[in-house]
């Protein structure tokens, strides 16, 4: 007889203890409509629920309801997927070559308006910032050229070339001496005495000059807007219930209850814990009943 007591009260317990994580699953996964409908003459409700990639269908309830003496049920979910707008101001520099510095010929270069699309997806329309543009050196180069220099020394007594400067400076170059081209100058007398012939020397000297240049610009310049996209985050599902006809019982139901206060409420939960308080007040009466009539057998034994 305890050993039937004992599992009696051992059911009781578990019973209580499971109520608590069964009643926890059933809310994590319960889903709330975002709106609800009621056709004009009553016979039709419509619960919109827009779920995210994490929430599960699943948890959309599809039981019967009373509303208004009429009872409804479930004779259609769709599905259908909702696009999602996301935008937001958009900065883009944009970086190009120019051969010349002069703003006619940069803005040749950088359109009033441009299409763009960012990295992760969003796409528009931006428009020139003129204040932004700023035009840079983007190098250098240097080229060298052979520079070539006469020099005439005349009155010179005889073609030695130790009269004849063998470098000179010319531009801030230095010059080498190359070729001497002798030339004959007319026999002069002076005092009636002749003089014998003198020579001019025509001397070209020769070298480098290196020159730097620009090689080209970088222009820069921002373009602003917005940019957007359609994104397919949510899906939207739409529970159609039926009314079948007037009936006496009018039970609230969930979407009036989620609505309204923002609380989903399952009669279930108060049900539940009441059936299994009943059931273990019965199993406790039936055990106390067997005890006594096993004790007053045993008496009569006696």
């Amino acid at each position: 007889m305890k050993r039937i007591v004992s599992l009696l009260m051992t059911a009781m317990l578990l019973s209580l203890v499971t109520i608590p994580s069964a009643l926890a699953a059933d809310t994590s996964s319960a889903c709330y409509p975002t709106s609800v409908t009621r056709s004009e003459d009553g016979r039709e409700i419509r619960k919109v629920y827009d779920l995210g990639p994490q929430e599960d269908p699943a948890g959309i309830p599809r039981s019967d309801f009373q509303q208004d003496g009429v009872h409804y049920t479930l004779v259609d979910l769709l599905k259908q997927e909702l696009p999602e707008n996301e935008s937001r101001q958009h900065v883009e520099t944009v970086t190009l070559e120019s051969k010349n510095k002069d703003m006619a010929s940069v803005l040749e270069l950088l359109p009033q308006q441009r299409e763009f699309v960012t990295d992760d997806g969003l796409s528009g329309t931006l428009t020139l910032q003129l204040d932004t543009v700023q035009v840079d050196v983007s190098g250098y180069g240097s080229s060298t050229r052979a520079v070539n220099v006469t020099r005439s020394y005349p009155n010179l007594a005889g073609q030695d070339t130790s009269y004849i400067p063998k470098t000179i400076q010319d531009g801030g170059r230095t010059l080498t001496l190359q070729d001497i081209n002798w030339q004959t100058d007319n026999t002069a007398s002076l005092d009636g005495y002749a003089m014998g012939d003198r020579f001019t020397a025509v001397a070209t000297y020769s070298g480098s000059a290196t020159s730097s240049y620009v090689k080209g610009y970088t222009v820069t310049a921002n373009y602003v807007g917005t940019v957007s996209r359609i994104a397919l985050n949510k899906t939207r599902y739409v529970a159609i219930f039926e009314g079948d006809g007037p009936t006496v019982d009018i039970i609230p139901t969930e979407a009036e209850t989620a609505a309204g206060s923002g609380f989903h409420f399952h009669w279930a939960y108060l049900l539940v814990p009441l059936g299994v308080i009943a059931l273990a007040g019965g199993g406790m009466g039936t055990a106390l009943f067997l005890k006594r009539r096993n004790e007053s057998a045993e008496e009569e034994a006696q």
